[in-house]
């Protein structure tokens, strides 16, 4: 038969409901290491031009580590046209992670700080490691080193950690007597590399399509006149072109 609930146990379920709300609100959230452990996220649209980032930190990346090399791997490069610059805790995964509430300001500087970045190889960056986390990838060198990044770079910008993750990493920095990288092989720089050499220049298909004067550089009104303005961070050109307020886009505004 079809019972109907009495009043006072509508009421008795009622204050449950209200207690357990309660109770939750006044427990304190998970944490790890100072990182708070909660699911991902995606609170906004992920789009990878608010994560844009210029060319010139590739400079940087090499300064900081004396060579031209992956850490990953401890492969060796001889120039930087042979690396890609890689996103210690991916862009789309910080994202998911707390950024997607934050300002276009702080998405380009979590796009270009030094503390998240380093070299792979192209292979590497694009095929093996992308957008994925801790849980779904590690490196085969300096695995200390990378667990110790990925924990700083979520602390300095007040990301969040999904349960998984913080377990990968626990695993790791356990065992960890140092978080240094590990001496490496590969030559010495004794300047930073240029990011245009004339030999590069020569042979860049960009300059030979779109410099008409072959100043070495791609001008606006050289991009308006082959109809690729305005010119995005990732368009072959883009790194041929004055980006002057460090948008990632270039020629938007010129007539």
């Amino acid at each position: 038969m079809f019972r109907v609930n009495r009043p006072w146990r509508c009421g008795v379920f009622l204050f449950t409901i209200l207690a357990a709300n309660l109770h939750a609100q006044d427990t304190p959230p998970e944490t790890w290491r100072g990182l708070v452990v909660e699911p991902e996220n995606r609170c906004s649209r992920y789009q990878s031009s608010d994560y844009c980032y210029l060319p010139s930190v590739e400079r940087k990346i090499v300064v900081e580590l004396g060579r031209i090399y992956s850490p990953y791997t401890g492969e060796c490069f001889d120039t930087i046209w042979q690396t890609d610059i890689e996103h210690i805790v991916a862009r789309s995964e910080a994202h998911d992670s707390g950024l997607c509430a934050a300002d276009d300001a702080t998405r380009r500087q979590f796009s270009s700080d030094p503390l998240n970045l380093t070299l792979a190889s192209p292979e590497l960056n694009r095929h093996q490691k992308r957008a994925h986390d801790a849980t779904e990838w590690m490196p085969a060198r300096n695995r200390c080193w990378f667990a110790n990044r990925v924990l700083q770079v979520r602390l300095k910008y007040g990301l969040s950690i999904d349960q998984r993750e913080a377990e990968a990493l626990e695993k790791i920095l356990s065992t960890c007597t140092t978080t240094e990288i590990k001496e490496s092989s590969c030559p010495m720089i004794s300047s930073p590399p240029a990011l245009h050499s004339a030999k590069v220049r020569e042979k860049s298909e960009a300059l030979l399509r779109w410099d008409d004067n072959q100043d070495g550089s791609i001008s606006c009104r050289e991009a308006q006149r082959h109809g690729i303005a305005p010119v995005p961070l990732r368009h072959p050109a883009y790194r041929f072109m004055d980006d002057s307020d460090s948008d990632c886009i270039v020629c938007e505004d010129r007539e």
